[in-house]
């Protein structure tokens, strides 16, 4: 049920020439994202979109944390259960549908709110893709032959002469990047750095009015013990068995993106016999930490977020209500 009605909604309301709005609520995994998005959805006229590399397959349900069924009937979300675990998902793809999903709910008169921890995703939306060349071995060969005979730092100055700026950045010896910045010149004919602004000007912040929010915890051991929770939990509502099934299929392999996704992976080396159970339920819950640092790591490197705690400064855990209360006061 809505609550505020038109004294909410005339917060959203805005004039023909401005951008449309959207909404970017993101954070690590087992943070409360979609708890927030779904309380925040029953005050506000948005429309759900899920940012997770997981939800997109189908039949990963317990492991990749998806929204109940009840929850889906009561606030659906966009981008789940879209394609099979044999297929390979990209962020490229998942920009082209996302995009479709956000134009749709705009037209619709709603706001767009996407929520996930895939950050890579939320890359692609943010900056767009750029039209990079995949690499070539044979040019690739020929600069790490010059680089052998002549020293990185060489190759640095000739990087210099022709991306100026992307040699600024880069330390004399910083092999891998001087060759990628070489490589793209060869094949292109343009400059790394002009490629990279090329790409930012497709992005999502050019067509809408953007609001980043982040759920972040303030002590991290208070996440890690979520995270070990809610890893306990999914097994006893029957990971196993979930991952037995997809196995079961005899189409699928431990290769595939959706099978290497934090927790799937660990249950299929436990169900080939690789490990045993306890080390698999602690490899799930420590490749599911990682992840969260990984996310982390992302977002405080990101550019206009703004974050709502988990917690107060002293340490006191809070309550649901309280964090919906701080997250509208931002985005109202």
């Amino acid at each position: 049920m809505r609550s505020g009605g038109e004294e909410e909604d005339s917060a959203f309301r805005i004039p023909h020439s401005e951008l449309p709005q959207a909404i970017f609520l993101m954070g690590p995994t087992a943070s409360g994202k979609t708890d927030l998005a779904m309380a925040l959805a029953d005050h506000l006229p948005v429309e759900l979109i899920s940012v997770d590399s997981a939800q997109v397959y189908r039949g990963l349900d317990i492991g990749a944390a998806k929204p109940s069924a009840e929850e889906l009937a009561r606030h659906p979300h966009r981008l789940i259960d879209i394609c099979d675990p044999s297929e390979a998902y990209s962020a490229g793809r998942f920009r082209e549908d996302a995009l479709a999903a956000m134009a749709e709910i705009t037209v619709a008169g709603k706001i767009p709110l996407l929520v996930g921890g895939t950050m890579l995703y939320f890359r692609a939306l943010l900056h767009g893709m750029a039209e990079l060349p995949t690499a070539d071995s044979a040019v690739r060969a020929e600069i790490e032959a010059r680089a052998a005979k002549e020293g990185w730092p060489a190759l640095h100055r000739e990087l210099a002469q022709v991306d100026p700026e992307l040699a600024a950045e880069l330390h004399p010896n910083h092999s891998v990047r001087i060759e990628r910045g070489l490589e793209v010149y060869r094949l292109t004919g343009k400059p790394l750095s002009q490629l990279r602004r090329e790409q930012h000007r497709d992005s999502v912040a050019g067509h809408y009015q953007l609001r980043q929010l982040a759920l972040l915890p303030r002590d991290r051991a208070l996440l890690h013990e979520r995270i070990a929770r809610r890893f306990r939990r999914m097994l006893k509502k029957g990971l196993m068995e979930e991952v037995a099934a997809l196995r079961d299929r005899g189409d699928l392999h431990p290769d595939l993106p959706a099978i290497r996704a934090v927790g799937y992976r660990q249950v299929w080396q436990y169900l080939e016999g690789e490990i045993g159970y306890d080390e698999m339920v602690e490899a799930g819950i420590a490749a599911t930490r990682q992840l969260a640092k990984r996310q982390l790591t992302w977002l405080r490197r990101w550019p206009d977020v703004a974050g709502v705690y988990a917690q107060e400064p002293d340490g006191r855990v809070r309550k649901n209500d309280e964090i919906l209360a701080e997250a509208l006061k931002f985005l109202t």
